[in-house]
């Protein structure tokens, strides 16, 4: 992009007037982030149209978490296999275990679809989508699906295995939600960097002009070029031509370089850490390279988090389920729940 500027002669009246007077401009509107407002805790209310509770989480907000953040994600799935690992026989092949397993980390609850014969027996189970289960008063469920369809189920037919909430005893909640925030903030960082480089690191800048011979036509179009340069593969060049002018008349000055680089790794670097500590999880298993020293043992924090976190969440699910009074011996769940070093 090449543009000559010429002096253009004013007259006196207008350069005396002029020639204190200051032009200041800003160009390129703030751009949002991610801005997801859904992850709430909301008081528990019947909805009477749709004759369901509904849940004091936003269930697909929940799920879009699991997308926005490397850590998050990666440490509900680390979490699932862990547990199903663990899984030897039941009413489900492996596969129908890791949905449930998935469900119940991922919303804080899931409903267990007894499957009957003719004769009323049951004969398998299958775990249900938690995202679109609604509990009604009566007890029983409802599935929801496209185009405002419902399928019900009474109560008798479902098992239902929750993490506890002190708030409201309808639905589980996750129990990850102290590091939703630093999930959040973890990805709006990340979007920001990338739109950063992607406009070709000109994410904000300072155009100073003091040059007394630039004229005010050639303000105005230099106002009018900046102001409408945006975009991937603007300010590539930008060629100025000021007769007589003076050395460093015009200047382009970066902002915010060097600190948001910065700024930029720490706070990848905390939020990790904060997402890695919500979920309870030792950095040892998630991959994380350790500022200074060396790694600790994985063997060792496998063990701990084993007898911890993974065998008590086998054994929430496995009373949960054996407890109902209409299972044969042959669907009731077992776990290996021996640990060993």
């Amino acid at each position: 992009m090449k543009k000559k500027f010429i002096k253009k002669e004013s007259p006196v009246d207008n350069k005396n007037e002029n020639e204190n007077e200051s032009l200041m401009f800003s160009f390129g509107a703030p751009e949002m982030a991610n801005d997801f407002n859904n992850y709430e805790y909301n008081e528990l209310f019947y909805n009477d149209a749709d004759d369901y509770w509904e849940p004091p989480l936003d269930r697909l907000g929940l799920n879009k978490l699991t997308r926005l953040n490397a850590y998050h994600g990666a440490i509900l799935m680390a979490r699932r296999n862990m547990i199903a690992g663990r899984f030897l026989k039941g009413g489900m092949n492996v596969l129908k275990v890791q949905s449930l397993v998935h469900n119940l980390l991922e919303f804080g609850d899931v409903a267990i679809l007894k499957i009957r014969d003719h004769f009323g027996r049951v004969v398998r189970l299958h775990p249900l989508p938690s995202a679109h289960i609604r509990k009604r008063k009566n007890g029983d469920y409802y599935l929801l699906e496209r185009d405002d369809k419902k399928v019900s189920y009474k109560a008798r037919d479902i098992i239902w295995v929750y993490q506890y909430d002190p708030l409201q005893q309808v639905y589980g909640t996750p129990d990850y939600l102290g590091c939703v925030q630093s999930a959040l903030l973890s990805n709006d960082a990340t979007t920001f960097r990338r739109r950063y480089f992607k406009n070709g690191l000109h994410m904000g800048f300072i155009f100073y002009a003091s040059d007394p011979n630039l004229s005010k036509d050639d303000e105005d179009e230099l106002k009018e070029k900046m102001s409408s340069s945006r975009g991937v593969g603007n300010f590539r060049s930008m060629f100025v031509n000021i007769p007589n002018g003076k050395e460093k008349g015009i200047q382009l000055i970066p902002v915010g370089d060097v600190a948001t680089k910065d700024e930029f790794e720490r706070i990848k670097n905390i939020t990790a850490q904060e997402v890695l500590t919500g979920h309870r999880f030792p950095g040892e298993l998630a991959a994380i390279m350790p500022n200074s020293g060396t790694r600790g043992d994985p063997v060792k924090f496998n063990y701990v988090y084993n007898q911890n976190e993974v065998i008590p969440a086998c054994k929430l699910i496995k009373d949960s389920i054996n407890e109902d009074e209409e299972l044969p011996k042959s669907l009731k769940f077992e776990f290996n729940l021996e640990n060993e070093e």
